[in-house]
């Protein structure tokens, strides 16, 4: 579903309401006990935080996305194979793999997340609208070893209960602000890994210097640039300024050659 052509404000409330649903189907049909269960059984989560951190490595760290479409762009890859994206993005230097698993807005699945976990070695970040314990309980169990958290989808008291989840299931949370507020409120969190989102939710208009306004603000946490990222010169510049990793997912899902795309991005220097 496309909703460039409706109020860019009212893409987020659309989205969490149809995701509250979806969770209540999903509980329904397998129990919040039986999706703890399998999330127990699960291989141990990797470090994330370790392999963007990996300074022996070369190049910049990039968490690369495996995304089939979005709210704003429509479809972005009509010829789709989670898993071959996912192998591609292993084999030319990406640190890590950010797969959609929301599926009436951006045409993913926790199924790709549990199919790539099974055919890829890299560190799996899970991106979604998580608003529900449950969420993160399936993450896991599917493989996932860092979730996204949306400040802006969250009030504060169920933001820090759900980072304290992913924590004590030994994930990352990846906790991703978009303006001041929002960061104001992140940081009460005192997180060790924060995206900062160039894409304004009201307007959907994307601007890197969003990434150049924040970071002075943040101390201690390794800082992701999301969004607008497609040439070396940007993020040689982010990366001068002192971000840490980017997480880049339409400027390689539009490539006609993905693993070019990554090995140019990834070969830049800051």
């Amino acid at each position: 579903m496309n909703f460039a052509a409706k109020a860019a404000g009212e893409f987020l409330p659309r989205i969490l309401e149809r995701k509250r649903g979806e969770v209540a189907e999903k509980k329904q049909k397998l129990s919040l006990a039986e999706v703890k269960k399998q999330a127990a059984q699960a291989a141990p989560a990797r470090d994330f935080l370790a392999g963007l951190r990996d300074l022996s490595r070369p190049g910049h760290a990039i968490i690369a996305e495996v995304k089939k479409a979005s709210p704003s762009k429509g479809l972005i890859r009509p010829e789709f194979d989670p898993v071959a994206i996912a192998g591609t993005y292993a084999a030319n230097g990406a640190r890590a793999v950010s797969v959609l698993t929301d599926a009436p807005f951006f045409q993913g699945g926790i199924e790709h997340l549990r199919s790539i976990r099974a055919a890829v070695a890299l560190p799996l970040l899970c991106k979604d609208f998580i608003l529900d314990e449950y969420q993160v309980f399936e993450a896991r169990a599917a493989g996932a070893d860092a979730a996204l958290l949306i400040v802006a989808a969250l009030p504060d008291s169920l933001l820090a209960e759900l980072c304290g989840l992913i924590h004590e299931l030994k994930m990352a949370a990846l906790i991703e602000v978009h303006n001041e507020a929002e960061l104001g409120r992140a940081l009460k969190l005192k997180p060790n890994l924060l995206g900062i989102n160039n894409r304004d939710l009201g307007t959907f208009r994307i601007d890197i210097e969003t990434t150049l306004r924040l970071l002075p603000r943040v101390q201690d946490a390794l800082v992701v640039s999301e969004s607008g990222l497609e040439r070396v010169e940007d993020l040689a510049r982010l990366r001068r300024a002192g971000v840490h990793a980017f997480l880049i997912g339409e400027a390689l899902m539009r490539a006609p050659d993905i693993g070019a795309k990554l090995r140019e991005l990834v070969g830049a220097r800051g």
